[in-house]
């Protein structure tokens, strides 16, 4: 069965760097776009990065352009979020989402942004 496993979150202060794994199985992962999603305590689930199935296109959420970086590894399975500049803002649980027939999503990975 499809399963997303993300990795990577934790506390981190303001202006710091986080790297976030999603490990993929049970689908052809180089088929399927994926994504990264954030939600906020008391705030919906707000899409933040995407890449194309062969990593040629991505896109970004005005809020994280220029400071997050969405890439895959396809020989592994893996997509990535990188995470510079961070702010207090960026607190959230950190979902990936793969978009096959359907939506797969991940359990989530909690990043805190905090001094």
């Amino acid at each position: 069965q499809v399963q997303l496993v993300e990795s990577g979150g934790g506390l981190v202060q303001p202006g710091g760097s986080l790297r976030l794994s999603c490990a993929a199985s049970g689908f052809a992962f180089s088929s399927a776009a994926m994504f990264w999603y954030r939600q906020a305590p008391g705030k919906e689930r707000e899409l933040v990065a995407s890449i194309s199935n062969l990593g040629v296109s991505t896109g970004y959420s005005d809020s994280v352009k220029g400071r997050f970086t969405i890439s895959r590894d396809n020989a592994n399975n893996t997509v990535y979020l990188q995470m510079s500049s961070l702010k207090p803002e960026d607190t959230a649980v950190y979902y990936c989402k793969a978009l096959i027939l359907r939506p797969y999503w991940g359990q989530g990975t909690p990043v805190t942004v905090s001094s």
